[in-house]
């Protein structure tokens, strides 16, 4: 496995491969990685023939008061686990690499953006479309995996690639969740125990929508609110946002009669956790 940082010795190792022939994933990450991204890596690495894994802590995605600068590091620790799935080549960039001098194109999106993380985090959407086409640029993957744990920014890059004619397959992978219920997140290392036990009540209310919606419940205001009194209950929670929304626009609905998505994006003291069921097909009671 290499680590390189420049986009040069990304571009002609990734030419090298091509000219053999071989097939190549991405796995776009800000690093300190998990179990969540070691099932996306573990995907990769299956279906294709190289496997290419960023790391980069992207400051474009976050707002002025948020936790860019405090966002844990530890590359070591992520290249021994991409090592051990078998990962052939670790991208990671410094800032400047990415955004030189006078860097002024973003790449920007309307409606999907407009809800959810992307009400609450203005410039975050932005971000992320912006350094994922780049990654895409660079790597020219055949596939590219994601998690769906954040599920809005897996609808948004599945929107940007189909409108901007992208050859790339969009891969979603399964949220991966600790044995007590709680979603792998890099920002869980934030948690006090208290607060870490606290967080629980993220699992909680998306285990009991789930089954509301699994009976057959079709009214997305009554999902809402048994999702917001289970969260309301616990003293050191403040909800940001508990919405249900259609899968493929992200906007909001009063009825759950096609696909959608219920997220939730809940603060545990200081740090902001989110969590989500979506149903695919048909909507719930379909």
């Amino acid at each position: 496995m290499k680590i390189v940082e420049t986009i040069a010795e990304v571009r002609e190792q990734v030419k090298q491969w091509k000219k053999e022939g071989l097939t190549v994933a991405l796995v776009p990450t800000m690093g300190y990685l998990h179990e969540g991204h070691r099932s996306l890596m573990e995907r990769a690495r299956k279906e294709n023939d190289r496997v290419v894994v960023s790391v980069f802590v992207n400051p474009t995605q976050f707002g002025p008061n948020e936790d860019l600068a405090s966002y844990p590091r530890d590359l070591e620790h992520d290249a021994a686990l991409c090592d051990s799935v078998g990962v052939d080549l670790i991208f990671h960039p410094a800032p400047e690499e990415m955004y030189p001098k006078g860097f002024c194109s973003f790449v920007d999106m309307d409606v999907l953006t407009k809800e959810l993380c992307g009400l609450s985090r203005p410039v975050h959407f932005r971000g992320v479309c912006t350094v994922v086409s780049k990654l895409f640029h660079i790597v020219t993957p055949d596939r590219a995996y994601f998690g769906e744990k954040d599920a809005q920014q897996l609808a948004v890059i599945k929107r940007m690639v189909l409108d901007l004619n992208l050859d790339i397959e969009i891969v979603g992978c399964p949220i991966v969740r600790e044995a007590d219920g709680l979603a792998k997140s890099s920002r869980n290392t934030y948690l006090s125990p208290e607060e870490r036990k606290a967080a629980l009540v993220l699992s909680r209310s998306i285990f009991a929508g789930k089954k509301l919606a699994e009976s057959g419940e079709t009214d997305a205001h009554k999902l809402v609110q048994a999702m917001t009194d289970i969260i309301s209950a616990e003293p050191l929670a403040h909800i940001d946002y508990v919405k249900v929304v259609d899968l493929l626009t992200m906007q909001q609905i009063d009825k759950l009669d096609r696909p959608f998505l219920a997220a939730i994006a809940v603060y545990i003291g200081k740090t902001r956790l989110i969590d989500n069921f979506m149903v695919q097909a048909g909507g719930a009671g379909a």
